[in-house]
């Protein structure tokens, strides 16, 4: 089995069925309040899905500066833990061929009060409730006064379709280092959503379930090396290299290639290599 990397808002997170990570080290983390009364995330689902998922529909890319560079490097990351692995959750056979039905958009409201989206997936938990995605699809870092607002995770999310229902967050962990220095070597949270809901009349909210029994829950591993070949997930919408503008972030897309590391003021990165790689860009 190939392993994949997730495409998590912006960036790159090595999440997957049998994905390794590099050095995994005990974390000083913030919590993240969103959305704490069962009444509150009735609000939240309620604007999202009203007017047949407009504001959905009407959000655009999270266009944040989270541009880093660096000097790719020649060896492989050297785990300094022992390794730990949390096994996938198999989830239902994909409507979109072949694509994970854990992968979906992230829906917030920014610091412009305009609706955004990122990237993000759910993964294997206790209570099959938690979603990953990056540290500034969770938190404001344009306006640094707590937590992105109205926050909600639509997997399988497609051109307006929600095949899976759509969760509202209820709390998110992010590194401490984010929240306080923007280090963005820790650009990574995680969120524990409601069960899921749909709207089956403009007023009436159904419950669909908890989201890794409806679709699944990625595997994570730490201290592991990577496979030769990894597959990257997530929603490209931004300007290529060479200035062309490909993708529009409206469907999920694939990029298959090797993998190498990069080192950036210090800090080590995984990066996919190789092949079409469209998830450079928002989203």
């Amino acid at each position: 089995m190939r392993r994949a990397l997730i495409a998590l808002g912006i960036g790159l997170s090595v999440l997957g069925s049998a994905v390794g990570t590099g050095p995994a080290q005990a974390a000083s983390v913030v919590m993240v309040p969103l959305a704490p009364t069962a009444t509150t995330a009735q609000q939240v689902a309620r604007f999202w899905l009203a007017d047949e998922a407009a504001n959905l529909r009407n959000a655009t890319p999270y266009a944040v500066q989270t541009v880093a560079s660096g000097e790719r490097l020649s060896t492989d990351i050297a785990p300094n833990g022992p390794p730990v692995s949390i096994a996938p959750l198999e989830g239902p056979a994909s409507p979109t061929g072949g694509m994970p039905t854990t992968s979906g958009k992230v829906f917030f409201i920014g610091s412009d009060l305009q609706p955004h989206w990122c990237t993000g997936t759910a993964v294997q938990s206790k209570y099959r409730n938690v979603v990953a995605t990056a540290g500034h699809c969770l938190l404001d870092i344009e306006a640094p006064a707590g937590p992105l607002a109205k926050w909600v995770f639509v997997p399988g999310y497609s051109e307006g379709m929600i095949p899976f229902g759509l969760y509202v967050g209820k709390q998110g962990v992010a590194h401490h280092d984010f929240d306080d220095i923007r280090d963005y070597d820790r650009d990574l949270a995680f969120v524990n959503v409601y069960r899921g809901v749909v709207l089956s009349s403009p007023d009436l909210l159904t419950d669909v379930g908890k989201l890794a029994e409806n679709v699944g829950g990625q595997g994570t591993t730490f201290n592991q090396p990577l496979a030769p070949t990894v597959d990257v997930f997530g929603y490209p919408a931004g300007v290529q290299a060479d200035g062309s503008r490909p993708y529009t972030g409206e469907t999920l897309e694939r990029s298959t290639g090797s993998a190498f590391t990069m080192e950036v003021t210090g800090t080590t990165f995984v990066v996919p290599a190789g092949g079409d790689r469209p998830v450079v860009g928002n989203g």
